[in-house]
């Protein structure tokens, strides 16, 4: 693999991007705003209304609220709009934070006299997408251009990466081959290894969490995964999103990798493995019928696959708020608020645990046609298992 430079290094650190030479493909753009490479099939169309109820601490003089705004991109696409508040009539500044590019929505109570609404209403089409990704086809570059640095780093807060990280990975992988298989090793040793737990959570997709504990959320899997996958040499990066469908905590994240030529594909490791557990844990399906969903279910991650019952809100982790706020903050889901300056805990209501909370989402969808969610439906997986 021969990597062609730009005729002058300005030119090369103006574009932020270098070109990759393919086995058979010729020229691949290396670029991390390169439009998602997947062929997208099975829209939806969501009509969202999405409240934040928030009650700050009493006497509180500023309260300070950032909504994350989801992006129109080669998978989703929003329309119609409506940002209100009550009781307080408070208008938002608009504004993106540098590093990702993930845009806000602000809002500053002043004196807050008991709780606060904040009300998202909008429209958005979700588009399933499939990479079919080719391990042959896939490009391994000796070097990455600048503009691919943050995916690369070890952060402060939720992708740590350090000699405990690299001893792990010498470990699953002793003998690397290529970082897509290599990668594809790390995944399967998740799998493998984690235990999806709702209480023993970061909450900040702590690579570390994962590390050390071998269980949590989805952000603790995904979070120790890109924590490898950097390591490897990939550029990864947790993206948080929604579900549009009825559940107790509506957030949920997803791994990305960036794979050239295919430039950045979606893993769901954490609802693979789960769907796997379900398949596996069925009584009224024969060994072989459950062995080919599990194995049809692997190949569906392993391939890049992206569900359309599920949007983005923000990508990255680790990033300072526009507004800035009282601290970088390590990820942002449904929001980030603080009173005075001081971070109010966020809830998480899929934890049965923990029933005091300072804010809590409200939320409600209607699709204009029914969706199966594909990490709880194996027949999604295109087997017709009612014939078995």
């Amino acid at each position: 693999m021969k990597l062609i430079y730009a005729v002058t290094t300005t030119l090369v650190l103006v574009n932020a991007c270098l070109i990759a030479r393919g086995q058979s493909d010729g020229e691949i753009m290396l670029d991390p705003n390169l439009p998602f490479q997947a062929e997208r099939s099975n829209p939806v169309n969501y009509d969202v209304d999405f409240s934040i109820v928030v009650t700050a601490p009493y006497k509180t003089k500023k309260l300070r609220v950032w909504v994350p705004l989801p992006p129109n991109d080669d998978s989703q696409y929003v329309s119609d709009r409506q940002l209100t508040t009550f009781p307080m009539s408070v208008e938002p500044q608009i504004g993106t934070e540098p590093l990702y590019g993930n845009t806000f929505a602000y809002f500053e109570f002043d004196s807050p006299q008991g709780a606060q609404v904040i009300r998202h209403r909008f429209k958005i089409r979700v588009w399933q997408l499939n990479w079919n990704l080719d391990a042959s086809r896939i490009v391994f570059p000796p070097y990455w251009p600048p503009s691919f640095e943050k995916y690369h780093r070890s952060e402060s807060q939720s992708v740590v990466i350090d000699d405990r990280f690299r001893k792990m990975l010498d470990e699953i992988v002793p003998a690397r081959t290529n970082g897509a298989n290599d990668f594809a090793s790390v995944i399967q040793w998740v799998q493998n290894n984690f235990e999806y737990d709702y209480r023993d959570v970061s909450s900040t997709a702590s690579s570390v969490h994962g590390l050390e504990k071998r269980r949590g959320n989805c952000g603790d899997y995904h979070g120790f995964c890109a924590a490898l996958g950097r390591a490897l040499g990939l550029p990864t990066r947790v993206v948080y999103g929604i579900h549009p469908f009825p559940k107790n905590s509506p957030t949920h994240c997803k791994l990305e990798a960036y794979l050239a030529p295919y430039g950045w594909v979606s893993f769901d490791v954490s609802e693979t493995q789960k769907l796997m557990k379900l398949i596996d844990g069925r009584t009224d399906l024969k060994s072989s019928d459950k062995q080919r969903l599990i194995t049809l279910a692997k190949t569906r991650m392993s391939r890049g696959f992206r569900d359309n019952t599920w949007f983005t809100q923000t990508r990255g982790t680790d990033y300072d708020l526009v507004p800035k706020s009282g601290k970088r903050v390590p990820l942002v889901r449904t929001a980030y608020m603080e009173a005075d300056g001081v971070a109010m805990d966020e809830p998480d209501p899929a934890d049965d645990s923990q029933t005091k909370f300072s804010w809590m989402t409200v939320h409600d969808y209607h699709a204009d046609k029914q969706v199966p969610y594909p990490f709880s439906d194996w027949n999604t997986l295109e087997i017709d298992t009612e014939k078995k």
